[in-house]
């Protein structure tokens, strides 16, 4: 099962109240119920590859975003048994994506090797990114673009991501990932 994170990555949520005593961790799978929560550890390796933190916030400022993100999740509109499709999505990295666009000023991109993140889960094939810095398209997954601040530029070809981020510099290489200054947190 290794080898799932040579080609992929999966993505996931994790969420932390003020005051509460334990992390909950969201995550969209084929198996089970689609949107499984606690079914792993919040940090948990997911088939021998180590989790990396995409984005991070505490304080005041994760008391805000919260309810953003569980208001995604609680309203995910692929919830149901059969929605999860491992290639061109929605998957994992389509509910997180999906996360990361209704909450904005999280200001975070998934990794290039995160197939499934360019799934219109909307519904609509072009707008504006997430980070309201640029521009899409996308034909249901299979092939699109994106370009903007946030995101650099990315052209996406069956899932497959070539590209650059000048806010950040790096080459963004299909089945490889990121290349250059690391992104902060």
């Amino acid at each position: 099962m290794r080898w799932r994170s040579i080609f992929a990555i999966h993505t996931w949520i994790v969420v932390k109240e003020k005051d509460a005593a334990t992390y909950t961790r969201y995550d969209y799978t084929a198996w089970g119920e689609p949107i499984r929560t606690n079914g792993f550890a919040p940090d948990g390796r997911w088939f021998g590859a180590a989790p990396e933190t995409i984005v991070a916030v505490d304080g005041e400022r994760a008391e805000a975003l919260i309810p953003k993100i569980r208001d995604v999740i609680e309203n995910y509109k692929f919830r149901s048994y059969g929605d999860y499709s491992v290639w061109p999505g929605p998957n994992s990295n389509t509910f997180v994506q999906a996360a990361l666009d209704s909450v904005p000023e999280l200001r975070a991109v998934l990794p290039p090797t995160a197939i499934g993140k360019d799934f219109p889960y909307t519904g609509k094939w072009f707008g504006v990114t997430a980070s309201g810095t640029g521009i899409y398209a996308s034909l249901a997954g299979y092939v699109g673009f994106s370009i903007g601040w946030v995101e650099g530029l990315e052209i996406n070809f069956f899932g497959a991501v070539l590209g650059i981020d000048i806010r950040r510099p790096a080459l963004k290489l299909p089945g490889l990932g990121r290349f250059g200054v690391t992104p902060g947190l």
